[in-house]
């Protein structure tokens, strides 16, 4: 099927360069997994909260109350807020007020796209609504934070931490077309169209550039063997930020729910 979607958009790239780009988009932005599976559903059920109307999306979101500060957890492609139930646990025996939502397509929320510029915007919509103090995120979820914060210098969020995160748009890219074997035609079709519909070029999405600006405290933990997201990701994120901090693991793979990891959040948090 990868391939038969590559062929198409290389033969119709000669005919609508403006339809290929739409299609091919589409496409990548569709979201295939992360509904709620039936052992998620009593854990989330307890904990559902406002279900809020954002960027003509229904929103679904979460909340475990404490009164320690508030944490916003924002969590990757194809996943929900049930991924953050080990993190959630730590939290909550220290107190920390936790909130948690599901990305358009995902879990309880309405949609079958996802795409960085509109996660971006309903993660402001949140930080604005519950004022959290930090901002949790894995993979993509760690690469809207980033973004969310290079486009609001003003937030008042004090503390970030990104797990396994993205770091150039250019080689999730480069990924798709290698899975579909598009040509470059269809890739300069893409770059065209993101361009005029979000203001940006693929090259130039980059939250190894964003953090150059980004003033606040910053935790990078990433795995070396990270077959998913690659580690180097982190590490330039890493060297154009200035107050962050870098954990690199090794054969924790992508997800990184291990007890040691989330016991570095909370010192983190702590300090």
């Amino acid at each position: 099927m990868p391939l038969a979607y590559g062929q198409y958009y290389n033969l119709l790239s000669l005919f609508s360069s403006k339809l290929t780009a739409e299609k091919a988009f589409r496409l990548f932005a569709t979201v295939r997994k992360g509904k709620i599976l039936p052992h998620q559903i009593d854990y989330l059920q307890l904990a559902k909260y406002e279900l809020l109307p954002i960027s003509q999306h229904e929103i679904q979101t979460y909340r475990w109350p404490g009164n320690n500060d508030s944490v916003l957890l924002v969590h990757g492609w194809e996943s929900n807020a049930f991924r953050w139930r080990n993190l959630i646990e730590k939290l909550q025996s220290k107190g920390y007020d936790v909130i948690a939502f599901d990305a358009p397509g995902h879990g309880y929320s309405s949609g079958k796209t996802l795409y960085l510029p509109l996660y971006q915007e309903i993660l402001q919509f949140l930080i604005e609504k519950y004022k959290p103090v930090t901002l949790i995120g894995h993979s993509v979820g760690g690469m809207t934070i980033l973004y969310n914060q290079y486009s609001h210098p003003e937030s008042p969020i004090e503390k970030i931490v990104t797990i396994g995160s993205p770091s150039e748009f250019h080689e999730i890219m480069a990924q798709y077309q290698h899975i579909l074997k598009f040509n470059d035609r269809v890739l300069c079709c893409l770059d065209t169209y993101v361009q005029k519909r979000f203001g940006f070029r693929i090259q130039e999405f980059s939250t190894s550039d964003f953090v150059r600006t980004n003033t606040k405290k910053g935790l990078l933990l990433h795995d070396k063997q990270d077959n998913i997201t690659p580690y180097h990701a982190s590490f330039k994120v890493h060297a154009n930020w200035k107050n962050s901090q870098l954990i690199s693991t090794e054969g924790l793979g992508h997800s990184m729910h291990q007890e040691a990891v989330n016991d570095q959040i909370l010192d983190f948090l702590k300090s």
